[in-house]
This record gives structure tokens, sequence and C-alpha cells, in this order.
């Protein structure tokens, strides 16, 4: 089973131990990060596979909606460190009866993702590109009128 500790992630400090951010904060709370902001919580993990599993756990419960159910607060929603324990914990429990299945959806999510980082790449670099060509185009405009 996986051991996994969890604190309130101070700004500024370093982790030696294999280590990701989980946001706290918002109507993303619960969503993994790579790295920290102000308002995040740091998992350490033992091993690297560890800390793997654990992050794409997280993203599937944050996607799933399961850490929604613990919000609170009226005006900026936040996920209390307690709450997020425990779904992570729960979502462990439930995986570990059936490791090899969440090991396969792991696997899925983690390709799901790296096409997904991919095609954003492709349309962040559409968007520059038609900048530049309607720039193109309002600059060859101009000339001619000059």
């Amino acid at each position: 089973m996986s051991t996994f500790e969890l604190k309130t992630h101070r700004t500024g400090k370093t982790y030696s131990n294999p280590h990701f951010f989980i946001l706290n904060k918002g109507l993303n709370s619960g969503k993994p990060l790579s790295n920290p902001c102000p308002n995040c919580f740091v998992l350490q993990t033992s091993t690297e596979k560890e800390k793997n599993t654990l992050f794409h756990l997280s993203m599937m419960l944050q996607i799933g909606g399961f850490y929604a159910y613990y919000l609170k607060g009226s005006v900026i929603p936040f996920l209390s460190i307690d709450d997020c324990r425990n779904t992570l914990k729960n979502g462990v429990k439930s995986s570990h009866n059936v490791s090899d299945q969440m090991q396969k959806h792991i696997k899925a999510i983690e390709v799901i993702s790296k096409k997904e980082k991919e095609l954003q790449n492709v349309i962040d670099k559409m968007a520059v590109l038609k900048v530049a060509y309607i720039r193109n185009c309002f600059k060859l405009m101009q000339s001619k009128e000059a």
C-alpha cells in the first residue's frame, strides 16, 4: 500500500523526497501540480513510482469531482488538508483492491495527458501564427496607403 505525507507548502521551502503539489483554493482544488503555488499542499512519497501513481490518482479524483464535494467557503472555495488526505487515502484503498486495473487506467491517463499537452502546444503555436498573420496583413495595408 502506498504511503505518503501531506503538508501545507511553505513558500521557498525545497523538498528532497519525490513530491508534487496539490492546489487547495479555488474551483480547481485537488489539481496536482508539478510546480508550487502559494495555495497548495505538498505530497511527499518515498519512491518516484509512488509519486507518479499518486499524482495521476489525484488528477483522476480532481477531474472526477471527488474533491469538489469537500469544498468549503462562500467566496473562494477551499479544500482542507484533512479532506484532501482522506480522499486520497480512500482512493488509494479503492485502487489497491484492483491494483492491476488501476495501473492500466493510470497509464491511459498518462498517455492522454501527454497527448493533451502536445495538442495544447500546437494550439498555442497556431495562435501565435494567427497573430503574426494578422499583423502582417495590417502592415501591408498601411504600407499601401502611405
